[in-house]
């Protein structure tokens, strides 16, 4: 493990981070509402389409520091997760 200290040289990683962190939970809270609303998993293409359309945003803007295919790991990542999650479900 690896510790960051705040210097000059890491600002911009820990905001790149951050950022990430930032989508990331904004996927899973979209992902949970999208769940609870229409019964149906949310694809992870439409989810790249709907955090693109959000960059485009001046509230949002500041996500664009983080790199387009960081974005879609992240999104894939929690695609992957939500799908293992539901296949252990259906093994029981």
């Amino acid at each position: 493990m690896y510790k960051l200290y705040q210097s000059k040289r890491n600002v911009r990683l820990h905001q790149q981070i951050h950022i990430g962190g930032v989508i990331h939970n904004h996927c899973i809270a979209l992902h949970k509402r999208y769940y609870r609303l229409y019964k149906k998993h949310l694809s992870p293409f439409l989810l790249k389409a709907h955090i693109t359309k959000l960059k485009k945003l001046p509230k949002y803007h500041w996500w664009s520091q983080l790199g387009s295919q960081a974005i879609q790991d992240i999104i894939e990542r929690i695609d992957k997760g939500y799908q293992r999650f539901f296949a252990n479900l259906k093994e029981r």
